[in-house]
């Protein structure tokens, strides 16, 4: 990295110029990428484990980590339409809060999507080796790592193509679910009887485990909604992103809740919610229960699409934030270099960032070893380290709304075309949820470890950015005297 004079970060006072790099994605990529974006295996496999401990209340659970989630994409959506950047919540918050947030909150989200990565990988390759048990499970990674990798250095539109595809699949197996789920309740499928209010209000009622088991089944589910960031960093590469990510936030935080919290709501009504087990997909039994035969391997297949489709996002993600972090100063600035017209300093034709797409694949391949090798000692640290710097990004994405919400008002109100709802209130709302999601964290033996290791690479990154940012200005203090 190299050094820059500090800056003074403000809005732009006149349309945001444009991204070095392709306008290859078009809306429908946009609004399918946010639908599908964060429907995976967190919520077909690991819902499971939210149910166990909260019974049918976790409807309840889903309702608040959900409206967490959709009030942050629509401070997001806000921030991304008036100021749309392939960086996004990263160069928000550098324009609201100063270097050191943009540098944090950048550094550490593609951190989070590397080694997520690597368990989207692994995972997706047990579930193939099971089908194919002579190719080892290392050799499935290295196909999934190579095939995600050539798509996203090539345009990308064929990035956007494999999201459509991926979310709509997955999009469409919720939909054919949930119908299924509907007729059997009221016992309209074949040699099923209508299922009425009984396990939703018998064995010790909706709150078997009380509001502790609501409080816990928050905690387990929250994360789920982790990956509709992606959105607003996908919105600058359309050609219109302030039209394309209001567009997008709009359709899917509703649409998203409505499939997470229908699915719970189909789940825990069909079957008692005593005969869900952590670990395993509470679809797959809902639907062996109603008699679809092979249930078991089409969620196999469905889960597998899901991971795949999570790898690919996250693969492009991660690429576009250093990116953009090279952009601003705070990454290598051999990461610039963008293929097609644009070039090295890009261009309105843009193109593709292919070194920054390396390095993230580079740092994935690192994170996929350690997983394969040494999964419950030094990749767990990884994976405990970035446990809950989800919740941190969502919590400067609100701080940086606060700021940066009565600058717009100020000086560019007409940029203003999706607007926070009960502004402030309801991003200080948000803001004690956050805190709040956290300090329960650090009281849950499970969760615990996550936070601890989190906080820490947290302040690491903290003192990286603050060191840089103390040392710039003292190297600039003697050319200004």
């Amino acid at each position: 990295m190299h050094d820059a004079p500090p800056r003074t970060p403000s809005l732009p006072s006149s349309p945001v110029p444009p991204e070095p790099l392709a306008h290859g994605l078009k809306q429908r990529h946009l609004t399918m990428l946010g639908l599908g974006g964060v429907i995976g295996a967190g919520l077909f496999v690991g819902s499971g484990a939210g149910i166990a401990v909260a019974g049918p209340a976790i409807v309840v659970s889903y309702l608040i980590a959900g409206a967490l989630a959709m009030l942050v994409m629509r401070m997001l959506g806000e921030m991304s339409s008036a100021m749309p950047a392939s960086g996004s919540f990263s160069v928000h918050a550098e324009r609201a809060l100063g270097r050191w947030a943009g540098f944090s909150v950048g550094w550490l989200y593609w951190f989070l999507l590397v080694v997520v990565l690597a368990v989207e990988a692994t995972a997706a390759a047990q579930i193939a080796h099971g089908w194919v048990p002579g190719i080892e499970p290392w050799a499935w990674v290295l196909l999934f790592m190579v095939v995600f990798t050539a798509a996203n250095l090539t345009a990308v539109k064929n990035f956007g193509e494999f999201e459509f595809w991926f979310a709509s699949l997955k999009v469409g197996a919720i939909v054919v679910f949930l119908v299924l789920g509907v007729l059997a309740v009221f016992g309209w499928l074949p040699d099923t009887d209508p299922v009425g209010m009984t396990n939703l209000t018998g064995r010790d009622g909706f709150l078997p485990n009380g509001w502790g088991g609501v409080v816990s089944g928050v905690l387990t589910v929250v994360f789920a909604f982790g990956g509709l960031e992606v959105v607003t960093i996908a919105a600058a590469e359309t050609d219109d992103p302030a039209r394309a990510v209001g567009r997008a936030v709009r359709s899917a935080v509703v649409r998203i809740l409505f499939f997470y919290v229908g699915s719970m709501l189909v789940i825990v009504t069909v079957l008692p919610w005593t005969a869900q087990q952590a670990g395993l997909s509470p679809y797959v039994k809902v639907l062996d229960a109603i008699g679809v035969p092979s249930a078991g391997q089409i969620m196999n297949i469905v889960v597998f699409v899901a991971l795949l489709s999570a790898l690919n996002a996250n693969l492009y993600g991660s690429s576009r934030m250093i990116f953009s972090l090279a952009e601003r100063g705070e990454a290598p600035r051999g990461l610039l270099k963008v293929s097609g017209k644009g070039g090295a300093e890009g261009g309105t034709e843009g193109g593709v960032p292919r070194r920054a797409v390396l390095a993230s694949v580079a740092f994935g391949f690192v994170s996929v070893l350690l997983n394969l090798l040494w999964p419950d000692t030094v990749f767990l640290y990884m994976l405990n380290s970035v446990g809950a710097v989800l919740l941190f990004v969502w919590a400067l994405i609100a701080a940086s709304q606060l700021r940066l919400r009565a600058r717009l008002e100020q000086e560019a109100p007409e940029a203003l075309t999706l607007r926070m709802w009960w502004f402030p209130y309801l991003t200080w709302v948000t803001l004690a949820g956050l805190l709040g999601v956290l300090l329960l964290m650090l009281t849950d033996e499970a969760a615990r470890p996550q936070v601890l290791w989190s906080a820490g690479a947290t302040a690491l990154v903290l003192l990286v950015a603050v060191g840089r940012q103390r040392r710039e200005r003292a190297d600039a203090a003697p050319a200004g005297r």
